[in-house]
């Protein structure tokens, strides 16, 4: 096969893929594991349902594939913590890259809602070991600061959770958001104001605030006017 033949083939395939995953977030976020089926998913991704089991073979895979795509999305948004040892800087990006994936993919995160909130029947490997473990790597740099004095004394699983559960409000429960917001969904100065409001209560809450900016050097002096 001629590489402009590969090529060609491995963009279809990337544009098939990507329009199979973006209907199962849908479906599977519409109607959970068990009530989604891989004909509708196929149907709202206008492909035959026999190309999409050449993708994905079994509904299982496809599921799993939507779950941790998304939980990947989130992983990388915690890259900061390793980019920035300082806690305003890292928490800060990091908020706000978890309320942009909310606005993003919103579906994706009420598929994992959904999954968790029926115990993970799919996915309770997945939590006890890539999450359970990314989990206590980012809680051990938070104790870290702890210990360092730049932030105060906080359980740092207690305040993953409570990031985790405001920042992923604003995609599980946007209908709720939009409704309160006169029926239409926040436009993008309400939602960078949200964002400000989540970063600076939660920085605020354990001490880490960003430093005071420099006082301005004083202005020199007019020289004294001689008299006349």
């Amino acid at each position: 096969m001629r590489a402009r033949d590969k090529t060609q083939k491995s963009a279809v395939r990337e544009e098939n893929e990507r329009a199979i995953l973006k209907a199962a977030e849908e479906v599977f976020a519409e109607r959970g594991f068990r009530g989604a089926t891989t004909g509708v998913i196929a149907h709202r991704a206008g492909i035959p349902k026999a190309n999409l089991h050449y993708y994905f073979p079994t509904k299982e895979a496809l599921y799993r594939r939507v779950v941790e795509h998304i939980f990947n999305v989130w992983l990388d948004a915690a890259n900061t913590f390793d980019e920035s040892d300082d806690p305003v800087e890292a928490l800060t990006a990091y908020i706000s890259a978890k309320m942009d994936i909310s606005r993003a993919h919103p579906m994706g995160s009420k598929v994992w809602a959904n999954e968790i909130l029926h115990k993970a029947p799919v996915i309770q490997d997945y939590l006890e070991t890539t999450l359970r473990d990314w989990t206590a790597s980012r809680a051990a740099v938070i104790d870290r600061w702890v210990t360092e004095g730049k932030i105060a004394p906080v359980n740092a699983r207690y305040l993953l959770y409570m990031i985790w559960a405001t920042t992923q409000h604003y995609a599980d429960f946007n209908h709720q958001i939009d409704t309160l917001n006169g029926g239409t969904p926040l436009d993008d100065a309400q939602f960078e104001d949200a964002k400000k409001t989540v970063i600076g209560i939660v920085l605020a809450g354990i001490g880490a605030r960003p430093p005071a900016a420099p006082a301005s050097a004083p202005a020199p002096a007019e020289p004294a006017r001689a008299e006349a």
